[in-house]
């Protein structure tokens, strides 16, 4: 056999696996429509998106891949599928804090889907609104960047909002050098990014564009949107703004920090059922006295639950009070966690569950 026929055999296998493939997902499609269907009859306001199930598909993705496709990119190809048959049974509306292009938009598409129909809000207020409103059924909010730390404006969104966290993403954060087809790179005065982006690629901006100027902008989606109408200028942003705004990766990964990082939350209005790998989050409010977060943490010790992050915010209109926000491994239906809870309840002023949700996945 010669190389041209051993090709066209191999073709040949190829366009075999591909009709197997298209019937296989066409066969998934129409038993997803079967179980939006069952839902339907059964449950009179049915929720098709369930975090919880979703998570265990992926981690079993993953656990069974066999190579030589990776086991996060095999995971990514499935939740492109998943995506694509929630939104035949019941189309999702994504709010997140906007514009388009921003890591925030990345993170939305990263957690739902490609299939998914996103939302860019200018606050995230206005995020935390739009889900309670019922007009977004999801939202999605940055938390915290490993670099930066905390948001605080998505903290103080949960202290008057009854919303629920139901997820979480870990999105690494890659910044590109980005520039549109007819600038000229030769003769550039402006580099536009948000602050941040700025901070986190300084270096690499005082090695290569030493004596460009540079423009804080509100995020870094509108960096990329602002070379649409200019020829002298670039923008730091990331791979989803270069596609939205249709720009060109002139120098790639040119972050500081390889490993900088930033978590973001999904927010929605029903409890999640245990994935098996979970984290709860919650808002404590202490009685103002010595040894007050002491108290709090001990029941923690003492049950075995283990804490992943504390962060601490002002309680308004309350001068010298404080709330804090705590995230811990588990679920609120393990008993470790519903024990270390019930007595912590005791001793403060107020504790409210934010959620129980899925560990990230990917």
């Amino acid at each position: 056999m010669n190389k041209t026929t051993n090709l066209n055999e191999l073709r040949k296998q190829i366009d075999s696996l591909d009709n197997q493939i298209q019937q296989l997902l066409n066969q998934r499609a129409n038993v997803a429509g079967q179980v939006a269907d069952a839902k339907k009859e059964d449950e009179d306001h049915p929720i098709f998106y369930r975090p919880e199930r979703e998570a265990q598909v992926l981690k079993a993705v993953m656990e069974r891949n066999e190579g030589p496709i990776s086991d996060e990119k095999m995971a990514r190809l499935f939740r492109e599928i998943m995506s694509i048959c929630l939104d035949l049974e019941a189309p999702q509306v994504i709010a997140y804090l906007g514009p388009a292009g921003t890591f925030t938009h990345a993170a939305a598409l990263k957690h739902f889907g490609n299939a998914a129909t996103t939302r860019p809000l200018t606050t995230i207020n206005d995020v935390f609104r739009e889900v309670e409103a019922g007009t977004a059924m999801y939202g999605v909010v940055p938390v915290e960047n490993s670099s930066e730390g905390v948001v605080n404006h998505t903290l103080d969104g949960f202290v008057s909002s009854s919303l629920r966290i139901i997820g979480e993403v870990e999105l690494p954060i890659h910044h590109n050098f980005l520039v549109a087809e007819h600038t000229k790179t030769d003769s550039l005065s402006k580099i536009y990014a948000h602050q941040q982006a700025l901070a986190q690629c300084r270096r690499w901006l005082d090695i290569n564009f030493p004596n460009v100027e540079r423009v804080a902008v509100s995020s870094n989606g509108e960096a990329a949107r602002r070379l649409k109408n200019e020829w002298h200028s670039a923008a730091i942003a990331g791979n989803v703004a270069a596609a939205e705004y249709d720009l060109h990766r002139l120098h790639k990964n040119i972050e500081d920090n390889p490993n900088n990082s930033t978590r973001f939350l999904i927010v929605g209005q029903e409890p999640i059922a245990p994935s098996g790998q979970d984290k709860t989050s919650i808002l404590v409010s202490a009685h103002d006295k010595s040894g007050a977060l002491f108290e709090i943490l001990e029941p923690f010790h003492k049950h075995g639950v283990s804490l992943t992050s504390i962060e601490t915010r002002p309680e308004r209109p309350n001068k010298w009070a404080y709330v804090f926000f705590i995230d811990m491994e588990g679920h609120i239906e393990d008993e470790h966690v519903k024990n270390a809870l019930a007595d912590i309840e005791k001793i403060v002023k107020e504790l409210r569950v934010l959620g129980s949700y899925p560990k990230a996945v990917l």
